[in-house]
């Protein structure tokens, strides 16, 4: 039997933030489901609740054997209901005080009055309005921006998908804000004089603090904290402050749904950058990271990723990759955008065709996810 492959995705409510984390587990039982996420239960995100979801099987009483983190939600299908075991799991999950929700809702369906569904997840397409629900509804299904608003505009509270990362109209131009940031970086990328990029970051005191707050993050695990921009570079050297210095530029967008891009980019960049150390030297890392954050620097903007590219002095294997999806970073990119929106046969295809192992794949990206949290963008 195949192993199963998890994938991921966020849940967004109204206001476009992310208030939690979905793992759709791709399993032939619920017992490989059970030991795929076991085998990533060392790098569990932590930091917000985690909707777990089996495609393939239904869930039963072979899930228990998975040692559960607190912070979940069990997804019940709701054909599941007519299934015995799945109905009696459910009901000894409700006792035991984990939370449920419910896949495939349809309004007006009769829900067992001894399960008491937290949240309930509906496609959207067929079912574009729902009012009175019993649980919170979120929207699944969804193909972009405009279908999210039309979804909350007939009742959904939220949505679970990648939808926000389509549907935004980019401009030609680069915002004065962002070009300052772009600045900062290539003077990084030149190794001017401290001095002179300490003047360049004067001129935007936010940039200073989200640098510094970056850093002193848990995901970046310094034993001592950082002070000053001098002292980073003290610390860490030009070309580990270059990889945090990109995360400013990720992270300038002013669009309500910035936060939820801003986890994808980040998420994006430390996947390609775990699963890079066993094909790249180590000096190659930080430019993978880099890869994978900047692969959303176009939608995070609001303009065209070669208006932003140009006006930047970046590594040849990153440009290849991002404008023309080839050269040497260009397959692990495509892995980590199919772990997104890809389907779960493209996906082992993929990853078999670079030499990853399903186990390692899912490992990857849930430790890329707990690190995304960790930065705290909300």
């Amino acid at each position: 039997m195949n192993p199963a492959l998890i994938r991921r995705e966020p849940v967004l409510n109204r206001q476009q933030t992310i208030t939690a984390s979905r793992l759709v587990v791709h399993a032939d039982s619920a017992a490989l489901a059970a030991e795929a996420l076991n085998g990533v239960f060392d790098v569990w995100p932590g930091a917000r609740s985690v909707f777990i979801s089996l495609a393939g099987c239904l869930p039963d009483h072979e899930l228990l054997v998975w040692n559960a983190p607190e912070n979940i939600l069990i997804e019940i299908p709701a054909l599941g209901l007519e299934a015995p075991t799945t109905r009696q799991l459910a009901g000894e999950l409700a006792a035991a005080g984990v939370p449920l929700c419910l896949d495939g809702y349809v309004p007006g369906l009769a829900l067992p009055a001894e399960l008491p569904f937290r949240f309930l997840l509906a496609d959207a397409a067929s079912q574009p309005r729902v009012a009175a629900a019993p649980g919170i509804p979120i929207a699944t299904g969804l193909a972009d921006l405009p279908a999210f608003l039309n979804a909350t505009a007939g009742g959904y509270d939220g949505a679970a998908g990648w939808f926000f990362l389509h549907g935004r109209k980019p401009a030609d131009k680069l915002n004065p804000s962002h070009a300052q940031i772009v600045r900062v970086l290539n003077l990084v990328r030149r190794n001017a004089e401290v001095k002179e990029i300490e003047v360049a970051l004067k001129q935007d005191v936010t940039l200073s603090y989200k640098l510094l707050r970056y850093i002193n993050s848990a995901g970046f695990g310094l034993s001592c904290e950082i002070e000053s921009f001098r002292h980073a570079v003290a610390i860490l050297g030009y070309d580990k402050l270059n990889k945090w210095l990109s995360l400013l530029l990720v992270t300038a967008s002013k669009d309500p749904a910035a936060p939820a891009l801003m986890q994808a980019s980040v998420a994006r960049g430390r996947f390609m950058e775990i699963l890079g150390k066993d094909y790249f030297d180590k000096s190659a890392l930080d430019n993978l990271f880099i890869t994978g954050a900047f692969s959303l620097l176009g939608v995070l903007l609001g303009t065209r990723i070669e208006t932003v590219l140009q006006e930047m002095h970046l590594p040849e294997p990153v440009v290849d990759a991002l404008l023309h999806g080839h050269g040497a970073y260009a397959g692990l990119l495509d892995l980590a955008l199919a772990c997104e929106e890809g389907r779960s046969a493209a996906v082992a295809e993929k990853a078999a065709a670079l030499g990853v192992s399903i186990p390692k794949l899912n490992h990857a990206q849930i430790e890329a996810l707990a690190f995304a949290d960790s930065l705290q963008f909300n």
